[in-house]
């Protein structure tokens, strides 16, 4: 349950971001002349408000202590925390270094041991110095119920991996069925009377199926599990041993026409040469789209 919870606010990790940040930049003073304590906490009570379910919120100096003990609606978490000092944090560091409202990643939270975030915010004044760091602990199952989809998309979402389940399923059996076919073909016979035209053709049902189920593999991780990639990286990877599962199965094929043409049919090598020349250039588009993603990586 924790690793799915974890996974569920890697997806809307920005939504999360994007609405507690709202809160905070709508209540808080900040840049302005007079930032104090007293109106830190005042714009704290407010963001409590929209947030009835946050486990504390307290404020640091600008040298990462805590100034006051934190602040809970929740009668089970005793108020600590005054004058420790939080420097070592991700927290406080982070909105330090990036001078903006950041939110930590998922941890066990110091009052009850459950996983939470942070939210937090640098608080400066209308000369842009430091003053105050304001942080707002949630938890991450809270956190996870105030951004949570209506009923309608989450039935769709199920829907949708339903839908890619039984496809994958399709495409798997598919796979299978070509795997056994290109195993059975040669197992099947004795090396005295196993044909080398053969091997060629079980090795190109076994390249395409060996494509089939990457492609399988990687519907089933992305759409269906869940699992979190990089948009960029996932679908690199896919395209990547996709196209070149299928060079090489082409390959292959063009390989066993010229020595089947050079012996049968000689003026029919053409043809040979033409897929030879279709191999060549997809490895051509290949170079270039691997060329292109590793400049823009670069820059």
């Amino acid at each position: 349950m924790v690793i799915k919870d974890i996974q569920r606010f890697s997806d809307i990790r920005y939504k999360a971001r994007a609405y507690v940040c709202y809160l905070f930049n709508r209540n808080l003073p900040n840049h302005l002349p007079g930032v104090s304590l007293e109106s830190l906490k005042n714009g704290l009570e407010e963001i409590a408000h929209e947030i009835s379910n946050f486990d504390a919120y307290y404020i640091l100096d600008e040298n990462g202590t805590q100034i006051e003990d934190s602040v809970s609606i929740n009668l089970d978490i005793t108020a600590s925390g005054a004058s420790k000092s939080r420097i070592n944090n991700a927290y406080y560091y982070r909105a330090v270094r990036e001078k903006r409202f950041t939110l930590s990643d998922p941890y066990p939270s110091n009052l009850n041991g459950e996983l939470c975030v942070t939210a937090s915010a640098p608080i400066y004044n209308d000369k842009d110095e430091l003053k105050f760091i304001a942080c707002v602990d949630i938890s991450l199952e809270n956190l996870l119920k105030i951004t949570d989809t209506g009923t309608l998309e989450n039935y769709f979402g199920r829907f949708l991996k339903c839908i890619y389940t039984l496809f994958c399923a399709a495409l798997f059996m598919i796979c299978a069925f070509l795997f056994g076919y290109a195993v059975k073909s040669f197992v099947s016979k004795s090396i005295e009377h196993i044909d080398v035209s053969e091997i060629f053709e079980s090795t190109i049902i076994l390249t395409l199926a060996l494509a089939i189920f990457d492609l399988v593999k990687t519907i089933f991780e992305e759409e269906v599990i869940g699992k979190s990639h990089s948009e960029d990286t996932l679908l690199y990877k896919t395209m990547v041993r996709f196209i070149g599962s299928i060079i090489i199965a082409l390959a292959i094929e063009a390989l066993m026409l010229v020595f089947k043409f050079a012996i049968t049919s000689p003026e029919s090598i053409i043809n040979a040469i033409y897929l030879i020349g279709g191999v060549a250039l997809l490895m051509i588009a290949l170079s270039i789209y691997l060329l292109s993603v590793k400049r823009q990586r670069s820059q």
